[in-house]
């Protein structure tokens, strides 16, 4: 019997070993992939130590050649052509040889985050449902990674790439659907999106943990972060699950839609994100576009400071600071201030592709990313506000603009008037004869109306940084 055991444990030492020298490849590079057009792209996996992996696309009369090192790994670059397709890739060795198949080239996004992002037509999304008929688009192609949290960077994640078709597109986050479907259709190119986000997650647990280690008040920042069910709660472990595998994969950019999640944490939110991106671009070895979405309105009883607004300041904040980055704002996309998921993600989608049109692709779009805060000047008891982004006038939809306050040294605010002037905002109120500061938009729930020439909401603000809140 001993001998029987010692046998089969042999045999099954003997199959991992010739497991182990296959020629392997990560599970993302698979038939339907999509690969960055015009591109060095990245491609790597594994093989015997010593051998030689040939590939061979179809777009090329060149035979690229690499040897496995020592550690049984290998890696090398493929020089993609023009946007189009199917394409293939055979990859050879001594003793195999694997084939990937219907792969276009075109461009490659990632969008990550929490629910927001994640929400797709298995929440009952109807604006997904409502297109999920004609969502069959051999142009479109998805990658959805599953929710794994891990303690140390993986090598590997557990899917593959898919065409979008009414399965497949069901259950994949609608505002990646949504901006992959906006730039195939604008850019007449096949578009790949990788969705790699989590409901309920904060924007540490997408964050290498060394980065957060390092640094003091990230580390106080993130213990306030609480243990709950169904989700993780510590730093780094959907970096490491989710998008440390992937990292490499070449991506024209990046888009993210978290933050509710760090509401809790609020001051140290254009922080924290600067540090994700920046250790993200580190690891992709490049400084991609990042595009993100401020954080929709929202009553949250739970606190009783604007913990929201304070988090959008932040968020503008970042749009200001981080290099190759974008705010969408959300404030007249809800209709339902209790409800923490808005439905309406076709418009948010529609929001990102602009700015990767206009910013990436060079589109001549006027007025297209909400204007935000650049100056004010006091002229007498008026406050006369200026703004960056906007290329056209102020429009205000309504007499007043709603929640809108001025103060003076006493530091109390009254509902202002206004008068717009071009794309200047002058405010002012009765009450208040020798004004210094402005509010607009600064609650946790507000629903503004003050827009720019395309109907693009200006982003809350104020120009005070008064304690009041701390």
């Amino acid at each position: 019997m001993k001998k029987k055991v010692g046998l089969i444990i042999a045999c099954c030492l003997i199959l991992c070993q010739a497991h182990a020298q296959n020629l392997r490849l990560p599970a993302f590079f698979s038939d339907h992939m999509v690969l960055q057009r015009q591109s060095m792209v990245n491609i790597w996996g594994w093989a015997k130590a010593g051998q030689q992996v040939k590939l061979i696309p179809s777009w090329s009369k060149d035979t690229l050649s690499v040897v496995v090192s020592g550690d049984a790994t290998w890696r090398t670059q493929l020089e993609t052509p023009k946007a189009g397709g199917p394409h293939s890739i055979k990859l050879v060795t001594p003793q195999q040889e694997l084939e990937l198949k219907d792969i276009m080239i075109g461009e490659v996004w990632l969008c990550s985050g929490q629910s927001n992002m994640q929400w797709s037509g298995a929440n009952k999304l109807q604006e997904i449902l409502d297109i999920l008929p004609g969502s069959s688009n051999p142009n479109i192609r998805l990658l959805q990674v599953s929710n794994i949290a891990a303690q140390t960077p993986q090598h590997n994640i557990f899917d593959s790439w898919q065409t979008s078709r009414p399965e497949t597109v069901r259950d994949f986050s609608a505002i990646g659907y949504f901006f992959a479907e906006k730039l195939s259709r604008e850019l007449d190119v096949p578009v790949g999106i990788i969705n790699a986000s989590w409901g309920g997650t904060a924007a540490e647990f997408w964050t290498p943990k060394e980065k957060i280690l390092a640094n003091e008040q990230l580390t106080h920042y993130a213990a306030l972060q609480k243990l709950a069910p169904r989700k993780p709660h510590q730093p780094g472990v959907l970096w490491n699950g989710m998008l440390a595998p992937l990292a490499g994969y070449t991506i024209a950019g990046s888009l993210w839609y978290q933050g509710e999640d760090n509401t809790v944490s609020y001051a140290g939110y254009d922080q924290l994100i600067q540090t994700m991106v920046g250790a993200w671009r580190e690891a992709w070895g490049y400084q991609f576009p990042f595009y993100f979405v401020q954080i929709a309105p929202f009553v949250y009883t739970q606190y009783k400071k604007p913990n929201a607004a304070l988090l959008r300041e932040q968020q503008a904040r970042t749009a200001r600071k981080l290099p190759r980055s974008g705010m969408v704002v959300t404030t007249d996309l809800v209709d339902d201030l209790k409800n923490i998921h808005p439905t309406r993600k076709k418009a948010v989608a529609s929001r990102l592709a602009d700015l990767a049109l206009a910013e990436v692709y060079a589109r001549p779009l006027v007025d297209y990313k909400s204007p935000t805060l650049q100056d004010y000047t006091i002229e007498g008891d008026k406050i006369i506000l200026s703004f960056a982004g906007l290329d056209g006038k102020l429009l205000v939809r309504g007499k007043e603009i709603i929640d809108l306050y001025i103060a003076g040294e006493d530091r109390k605010f009254y509902p202002a008037k206004h008068t717009v002037k071009g794309s200047r905002l002058l405010v002012f109120a009765d009450q208040v004869k020798a004004p210094t500061a402005v509010r607009f938009g600064f609650t946790n729930s507000a629903t503004p109306n003050l827009f720019n020439s395309k109907g693009l909401p200006v982003s809350p603000f104020r120009t005070d940084d008064w304690p009041d809140f701390e």
